[in-house]
């Protein structure tokens, strides 16, 4: 009986619209979390109510993130299909567009705060360079552990579920839209002003897995540079704000990624790749 059912819910799956298969997507992902955050969330003396603290969210992110292949897989399985088709392989060439993709996002961050000391708006707090050395790894782990998984959903599954019904200038519009709305659950309203900013970020990591035929590589290693990038500096506490510049290109609430400059370097990294892949 239970084998039965099981058959009729996956041919559903399979035959049904890709928005149905992104909400049943979220929701299993949600309902295999579930039995591990909420001891977890005990454990960390957390409640939905409260804001989570930097110590409360990572443990929470990781365990949900560690879910996601396994997630993936099982859609996979019951479509048909290779896992392969998100774009994400164990390849020489998706290690080299990783790198690639982790140098020119390092590089875009370095180049944006570069800019913004230069005119002024930033200085370098040098008593904490080596919080910012000490930083370095932990961080890039996290990044990496970040943009694979996130790559992984949104770019890879969402956007392939969504190009199936829909153009792909559609799908990519609708999949960074859910990407960055999602970042409300973990942030709250302070991500606000950020929105539009992850929004044109996610439009940027469509145009770079285009860029790079269609392999998640390079998007992975973008999106892991720009998180290595402001997670270190953030963690150290390296970037002090002089309040000579506007907040509105320097970022609001300190958000790099909701101000002009921030939008500006994901709009130059869209134009750089959108060239590249043509």
């Amino acid at each position: 009986m239970i084998s039965e059912r099981l058959h009729v819910f996956m041919e559903f799956i399979a035959s049904s619209s890709s928005v149905v298969k992104v909400i049943v997507f979220f929701l299993a992902w949600l309902m295999v979390w579930l039995p591990v955050a909420l001891p977890l969330a005990i454990a960390l003396q957390w409640h939905p109510s409260k804001p989570l603290a930097i110590g409360q969210k990572i443990p929470l992110v990781l365990s949900l993130y560690a879910l996601a292949p396994l997630v993936l897989w099982g859609f996979a399985q019951i479509e048909g299909k290779a896992f392969a088709t998100y774009g994400l392989t164990l390849s020489r060439s998706t290690f080299i567009s990783l790198l690639s993709g982790l140098a020119l996002g390092v590089l875009g961050i370095g180049l944006l705060f570069t800019l913004e000391r230069w005119a002024g708006w930033i200085e370098l707090n040098q008593a904490n360079q080596r919080q910012f050395f000490a930083a370095l790894l932990p961080t890039l782990a996290i990044g990496l552990v970040v943009s694979l998984v996130e790559e992984l959903v949104f770019r890879g599954f969402l956007l392939n579920q969504l190009q199936h019904d829909y153009a792909t200038w559609i799908a990519a519009a609708g999949s960074s839209l859910i990407f960055a709305l999602l970042h409300l659950v973990w942030e709250g309203t302070e991500i606000s002003p950020q929105l539009p900013g992850l929004w044109l970020m996610g439009i940027v990591l469509v145009i770079a897995r285009r860029a790079d035929g269609g392999s998640l590589g390079l998007a992975c290693g973008l999106h892991a540079g720009w998180v290595w990038g402001i997670a270190s500096l953030d963690t150290a506490q390296l970037i002090h704000y002089t309040d000579r510049g506007s907040e509105w290109m320097t970022g609001l609430k300190k958000q790099p990624l909701a101000g002009g400059m921030g939008l500006l370097l994901m709009g130059a990294t869209g134009v750089v790749l959108w060239i590249a892949g043509n």
